[in-house]
């Protein structure tokens, strides 16, 4: 079915952007007296610098730095994309790419396998997770950038690229040459049921063939006469418009108001509507949001939410209701630009004012006060489902059942973005000798023991792992304020007492933290020697607040119906 499907159409509406054609020749546009006038003082600067400026400048920046500064005066999302950024997009719109297909990142200034994806040419090799690319074609890649990585392991299917990989419990270098091929990107990348016929479907992006790999995954679950339906939108930044609607119409009966585009132009003023035959519209449905769930998560959620067909869950999403043109520009780049937003069936506006506040807008005279309480009316403005429950506006999805988020400690934070716990998984499996991919004799309900955890203590230890906690930040400023004010030496033994009781305190930081420090090496050693799937079944399912607080609703019929029926 998908692979059909890549086959068809190639121009469709983004859901925060819309590909679409612009004819510049000439500017043919009704142009102000005032913009003819602006445009010429804009190239008139522009040669001037160009020709008496103190030293050389390249045109082309000079020109590129011009509109992005008009663009940054419009909104966050309106933006100029060179040729290479363009192609970036697409690239990730219609979910595929020509190249071996891993997840890489530089640790420790080589570059690193973080995942193969499955069924790619390197998967196929056998490449795993912590594998170090230590040459690419015969050269070394000790201190390449990821940006440089990409463009040497990437190319036309059907040629090849050599590399040489140094896998940690193996002593000689061990050389691949592996043929490229296209690499499908997928939205669905786990579905599933818990323990107790709850199905899950984790939906993490809207490319072009989301809607099918919905589908596909949904149908077998159906299959296996699942009780209820999890959807989990977490993180999901968005995509192409036309799959958050087809996505929503695996829920809602046909020609059902999904988004409405509200414009300057009339052009942008449409509405857009489920179609198809749904795949259920009766079986219960939780869907999963959060912070970082924007655009087409919002626009799924909310109509879901509006017709009263499911739950939402979780923590209030990010509140991007703007719609995108890209607009091809003559030569090879495109422009992004804000052209509407987006209004769910209840009328809410999904755009959040603290995000859309553009240059003109702060331009204007209005008091402060005045603009805080414009928005605060507007986040109080009831709006109404189909069945009558109150929702409120202000931007973005609030859920129907808040689930409180936990944010990462600096500890947490640093050690999640160095790669703390990949690298221990890598070097655990490897150095425990009868623990191998191939025959993991570490069942996947194991439990992260005191043994393991010193290990990990231990390995941070050895790669000189250090954090800066939220009090030594504030006391370097507060050391920076004292220092200006001229009274550094008669605090300097105060300062460094207070600086060796935070010393101290620290210690007790991997204490407090020790759960979750559990979990995520659990959920790494699982990934390593099982593949992504296990990290759901053995660690999501009974960690993440949201997908239990999702599993207890499902569970109890009641409950879900009186949520959904309250007013």
């Amino acid at each position: 079915m998908l692979k059909g499907y890549l086959e068809l159409r190639k121009s469709t509406l983004f859901l925060g952007v819309i590909l679409a054609g612009l004819l510049i020749g000439g500017l043919v546009y009704a142009l102000s007296d005032n913009l003819y006038a602006s445009l010429k003082d804009f190239g008139e600067v522009a040669t001037v610098v160009s020709s008496q400026y103190v030293e050389k400048v390249d045109s082309e920046d000079l020109i590129k730095a011009g509109i992005e500064g008009m663009l940054s005066k419009l909104d966050p999302y309106s933006e100029y994309l060179d040729e290479k950024e363009y192609r970036a997009l697409l690239e990730d719109t219609y979910g595929q790419f020509e190249g071996l297909g891993i997840e890489i990142a530089i640790t420790d200034g080589w570059l690193t396998v973080i995942a193969p994806l499955e069924d790619t040419p390197a998967d196929r090799m056998g490449i795993q997770a912590g594998d170090r690319i230590i040459e690419i074609e015969g050269v070394s890649t000790e201190g390449i950038t990821a940006e440089e990585a990409v463009t040497k392991l990437r190319g036309k299917k059907g040629t090849v690229v050599n590399i040489t990989i140094q896998r940690e419990g193996i002593a000689e270098p061990m050389e691949y040459s592996i043929v490229r091929d296209v690499i499908e990107i997928r939205s669905v990348p786990y579905y599933g049921i818990t323990s107790n016929k709850i199905g899950y479907v984790r939906l993490n992006r809207f490319s072009e063939t989301s809607s099918y790999e919905l589908k596909d995954a949904v149908s077998e679950l159906l299959r296996k006469k699942i009780r209820g339906l999890i959807l989990d939108l977490r993180g999901n930044p968005g995509g192409l418009l036309t799959q958050a609607i087809e996505v929503t119409s695996v829920f809602l009966d046909k020609d059902k108001l999904v988004v409405e585009t509200k414009g300057k132009a009339s052009s942008q003023n449409r509405k857009f509507f489920s179609s198809g035959k749904p795949l259920s519209t009766e079986l219960p449905l939780v869907v999963l949001v959060g912070e970082g769930s924007a655009s087409g998560s919002e626009i799924v959620a909310g109509a879901i939410q509006d017709w009263d067909r499911g739950i939402i869950v979780g923590a209030s999403t990010f509140g991007k209701g703007l719609v995108q043109s890209i607009m091809r520009m003559k030569g090879g780049g495109a422009l992004k630009l804000t052209t509407a937003k987006y209004y769910i069936p209840s009328g809410r506006c999904i755009q959040k004012p603290e995000l859309s506040k553009s240059f003109f807008s702060q331009t204007e005279e209005v008091l402060p006060s005045d603009s805080a309480q414009k928005e605060s009316e507007e986040a109080k403005k009831k709006f109404f489902t189909k069945g009558g429950r109150v929702v409120y506006g202000g931007g973005g999805i609030m859920p129907d059942v808040s689930v409180p988020l936990d944010k990462l400690s600096p500890l947490e934070y640093n050690l999640l973005a160095k790669l703390t716990f990949f690298d221990f998984a890598v070097h655990y499996t490897a150095t425990h000798v009868h623990y191998t991919a191939t025959h993991p004799k570490l069942p996947k309900d194991f439990e992260v023991d005191p043994t393991m955890l010193s290990e990990f203590q231990q390995s941070l230890k050895t790669k000189n792992f250090s954090y800066q906690a939220a009090s030594e930040i504030e006391l370097e400023r507060l050391r920076e304020t004292i220092r200006d004010e001229g009274r550094l030496e008669s605090t300097q033994q105060v300062l460094a007492d207070l600086e060796e009781v935070l010393k101290a305190q620290k210690e007790d930081d991997l204490k407090g933290s020790e759960n979750y420090i559990k979990w995520k090496i659990k959920e790494n050693i699982l990934v390593k020697l099982y593949g992504q799937s296990a990290k759901y079944e053995e660690v999501w399912f009974n960690y993440h607040p949201e997908i239990k607080k999702a599993i207890e609703i499902l569970s109890d019929q009641d409950k879900y119906e009186s949520l959904l029926s309250m007013k």
